[in-house]
């Protein structure tokens, strides 16, 4: 068993299927709400986007060999809404993804003992990882939240629906969920 290599894999799986929530959820969100915050001290599901995006391209530019933390990353912009319409936002989504996935397709099992800074602090690069990949789920689930608000009645579940898991375990398993008596 290679800990290294399968621990390079799960973290690469875990951010591609966050990144397919996310994806399966702003496809359901009107145009004209993806703009939309919930109240003044939220942001909406594009300006969570640009965040994501923009920290991605920080991180992950030169992951190994520069700050992460770059010095043309104006991050308090990436809280004011900046990218129109909907074609806009999902190239700057695509772009941050883009660089991230690269990089993590790059490491190698050897790379998780090498030290990365991050605004100038020391991070192993496990540690880097966990964080980039605790930061990024944490606003998947912020976009998620809302764009289930925002669609309203029309949402179409991401996982299991509600009341849907002895039909799932049925279906997957042959078996609906074991009693405990």
């Amino acid at each position: 068993m290679d800990i290294a290599a399968d621990f390079l894999s799960a973290v690469i799986n875990a951010f591609e299927g966050n990144k397919r929530l996310a994806d399966r959820a702003v496809e359901q969100v009107p145009d004209d709400r993806l703009h939309v915050a919930l109240d003044a001290n939220t942001n909406s599901i594009a300006v969570i986007m640009q965040h994501v995006a923009g920290n991605l391209l920080s991180r992950w530019t030169d992951f190994l060999t520069t700050d992460g933390e770059k010095p043309w990353r104006n991050r308090d912009s990436e809280f004011v809404e900046a990218c129109a319409g909907r074609d806009k936002i999902l190239e700057l989504w695509a772009r941050g993804w883009t660089c991230l996935l690269t990089a993590l397709h790059n490491l190698r099992p050897d790379d998780l003992a090498k030290i990365v800074t991050i605004r100038g602090e020391p991070h192993s690069v496990p540690l880097a990882l966990t964080r980039s990949l605790g930061h990024t789920c944490y606003h998947i689930g912020q976009i998620v939240q809302v764009a289930r608000i925002h669609t309203g009645e029309q949402w179409q579940t991401l996982t299991i629906p509600r009341g849907g898991s002895e039909q799932f375990n049925k279906a997957n398993w042959g078996q609906a969920g074991k009693s405990h008596s």
